[in-house]
Parts: C-alpha cells; structure tokens; sequence
C-alpha cells in the first residue's frame, strides 16, 4: 500500500557533503570576485569580506547543525521552524521557499548555466530560454530515480566542480605574480562602491544555500551524526575554496583590471593561465558547476513540498511517493513545472529570487534563536543523550551567526525597500492558503 512507502535512507556523509558543497558552489565564486571587490575599495578589504562572510555562515553552520540534530526531520527549515513557533510560521517559511524562492533560483541558475551553453557552443543567446528548459527537465528526471542516483550525480558533479577551484588557487599561489593584498581600485561610479558591509552582504548571497541539507534529513542513513558533519565539513570546504580562489585572482590580475573585467575575471585568469583550453575548459566546469547545483536545489525543495503535504497543508498528491523507487515524483514534478513556468514565461527569475531571500532571512534569524529555545527545554527537561551535537563556543557562535543575519535583513531593507514590501505581501498571500488546508483536511496542531 502507498501509505507503507517511505524515503528511502540510504545517503551517508559523502552524499551530504557532496549536498552542502554542491548547492552552494555554482558560479558565485567565479562571477563575484569584481562585484565584492568593487564594493569593498581594496584587495585587502575583498579578502576581508569573503573571510567575514565565510565567519558568519560557518558561524550559522554550526547553530543550525544543533537545530537540525535535536529535530532530524524531512522538510529542513520548514521543519525547524514549525517545531520551534508553531505550525503558521512553519507554513509560511515553506510556502515562500516551495511556490516563489524554489522555482526562480532554479530558473536563474539554469538560465545562467544555458547562457553559458549557448556561448560555449557558438549559438544565439536566443536559444538560452529553450536550454534553461532541457536542464530543468534532465535534472527533473534524474530526481525521479532512485535517490542513490541523484546523490552520486551530486557527488560526481561536485567533485568536477572542485577541479578548476583547486587549479586556479595553485597558479594564484606559485605562479602569480601580482601583490595581492594592498591594492585600491578605482571607482567606477558614485554609487560603486558601498563600503566594507555590502562587500560582506555580496559573499553572504554567495554562501548561501547550505541549509537545504536538512530537507533530506529523512533520507539520511544516520542524520544525527552525519548532518552536523556534513554542515560543519561542508562550510569549511567552501570557505576555503572562497577565500582560496579569492586571494589567487588578487595574485593573478591587478585590482582594477579585475573591476574592469567584472564576470569575465576568472575566463581571463584562466586563459592567463593555460591559453584559450584554459578559458574553454573552465567553461565546461562551470557549467557542470551548475549542473550540481540545479541537482542540489531539485532535491531539497520538493522535500520540503512533500513534508508540507503530508502535514495536510499543502496538496495531498504532493505527499505521493512512487512505490518503486521511493521518491516524491510529483512533488518533482511540481517545482519543475514552476520553475518551467518563470523560465519560459518572464525574464525575472533573478528578481523574484532575490526579493524572497529577504524573508528566508528572517525565517533563518528565527531558526538560530531557535538554539536558546532547545537549550532551555534541556535545563527544564533534562536530555541524557550524550550523541547530541552541541554548537561550540555557545552562546557567542550563535550570536555572530544572528548578528550576521540582522546585518542581512538591515542592508536590504535600506538597499531594497520595495523588495522588501513584494516579500512581505507574497508571504502573506500564504495565510489563506495555510487557513484553506488546515480546515479542509482538518489538520489541528
């Protein structure tokens, strides 16, 4: 019978790792060297922001991977959120991930990555929305399989992706010949360079997406243990490869030939460096970069859709697993079919992602308060369970990990108002969809 059909725990620590690594490494580390440094005024001060925001999502890493031991559930922040405020604010943290976040950054990177297809193969950037589409449906039905086929496509991917990072960080470092700290850059324009903190706010959008490791908590083998490893070892290798990548393209080009070349600065590093196979190659790369992203995003959010539904709160035929190979197909389904939808239909995909990070934010601020919330349950109900993973340094790590995300929430509410107010209207449109379901399938929580 369907209601005996459960995922199917058979990921480990290489799958997660490979999950945290793959989804946040995409293009960020090679499209954002220009912008962080534009903003930041000096090398010095890019180094330092890629560092702060490595420092703040590590910090956030390690709160969140307490959060997610204590509540190992399928559905990731949703879930944490539930747990920890109720059911209305867990239902508004999945409904602006699943309907609006989901499907355009997955369109968005798509996009990016048909882009680059389309100019790797010599074809009119016409045809990038009709690639965008062809990605979206491969990767749709790679996560229709068995998920042991999706999790060794992410690991494949992400150690592809892992080739060109460590390749260039050894020419920066041995070959270069730039001094790569102590260089101002010129501005551009008035309104270029915004100072030290919207450098910092630039590599926190680049660090993002680690957390969607906990919308597969439930197809982990030992989430408990291998959850808070992953996390932790997967942040770390990011910030290395960050930070890594960042100081060998200071040594590499000088600070305003950075600037000028903007998305272009790693193609010219490259190419530098290994003649025009570099430039190509390294095309290649990213675009499977993005391949393991896509991979990444279409795993995790239908999870998140799936839980929902089998709350009551979202539709019922979302909560379907195929008997066969364990999968939620037609919560798959259903978020490429969106995604399709943005890709196919608007040119905002990259807006629309934009404005809902706003509230995931928030939705993230309340996940790591959530950790005092846990450990004043275990003073007043005593937990003996030694397994539990405890968040080193507390209370500061989550406290940097909080001042990190009101640092989010504050620079965009200055730098996009009307971001801000789109975010909050769409998040309410999630109340009567939430009231609808909850008394139609008389969900009481």
């Amino acid at each position: 019978m369907e209601k005996q059909v459960e995922l199917k725990r058979s990921m480990g620590l290489m799958s997660g790792l490979s999950m945290v690594v793959g989804t946040v490494i995409g293009s960020g580390v090679f499209f954002k060297q220009a912008g962080v440094l534009q903003q930041a005024g000096s090398t010095t001060m890019g180094l330092v922001a890629w560092i702060a925001g490595g420092i703040i999502t590590l910090a956030a890493g390690l709160t969140i991977a307490e959060v997610a031991n204590r509540l190992p559930k399928t559905g990731g922040l949703y879930s944490y959120i539930e747990e920890l405020f109720g059911p209305t604010a867990g239902f508004l943290t999945g409904w602006m991930q699943v309907v609006v976040y989901a499907p355009a950054v997955i369109a968005s990177i798509g996009g990016y990555a048909a882009y680059l297809t389309a100019n790797f193969l010599g074809w009119d950037t016409s045809t990038a929305r009709w690639i965008t589409v062809t990605y979206i449906v491969f990767i749709m039905v790679l996560n229709m399989l068995e998920n042991r086929v999706t999790a060794a496509f992410q690991v494949i991917t992400t150690s592809i992706k892992m080739i060109p990072i460590v390749v260039l960080v050894v020419y920066g470092l041995f070959f270069g010949e730039v001094n790569a700290l102590g260089q101002t850059v010129a501005q551009v324009s008035a309104t270029s360079r915004g100072g030290i903190g919207m450098a910092i706010l630039a590599t926190l959008f680049a660090y993002d997406g680690w957390i969607l490791l906990g919308n597969i908590a439930g197809e982990l083998k030992n989430p408990r243990r291998d959850m808070p490893r992953a996390i932790i070892l997967g942040i770390s290798t990011i910030v290395l490869a960050y930070v890594g990548v960042t100081y060998a393209t200071y040594r590499t080009l000088p600070g305003n030939e950075i600037v000028q070349l903007q998305n272009n600065t790693t193609f010219a590093m490259a190419t530098k460096a290994f003649g025009e196979f570099g430039g190509r190659a390294l095309s290649i790369a990213i675009i499977i970069s993005m391949w393991g992203t896509l991979n990444g995003k279409m795993i995790s959010f239908p999870r998140m859709a799936y839980a929902m539904a089998k709350d009551g709160l979202f539709p019922k035929y979302l909560s379907h697993l195929n008997p066969k190979t364990q999968e939620p197909i037609n919560a798959i389904a259903t978020v490429a079919a969106m995604t399709t939808v943005i890709a196919v239909f608007t040119d905002s995909a990259d807006r629309l992602s934009d404005i809902a990070i706003f509230t995931i934010w928030i939705f993230y601020t309340a996940a790591f308060f959530g950790i005092f919330i846990l450990r004043r349950k275990d003073r007043q109900t005593p937990n003996d369970n030694q397994e539990l993973f405890k968040t080193p340094l507390y209370p500061i790590t989550p406290m940097v990990a909080i001042g990190g995300a009101i640092f989010v929430l504050g620079s965009t509410f200055v730098t996009d108002f009307m971001g801000v107010i789109i975010s909050i209207i769409l998040v309410g449109l999630g109340w009567p969809v939430y009231y609808y379901y909850r008394r139609k399938n008389h969900v009481v929580r």
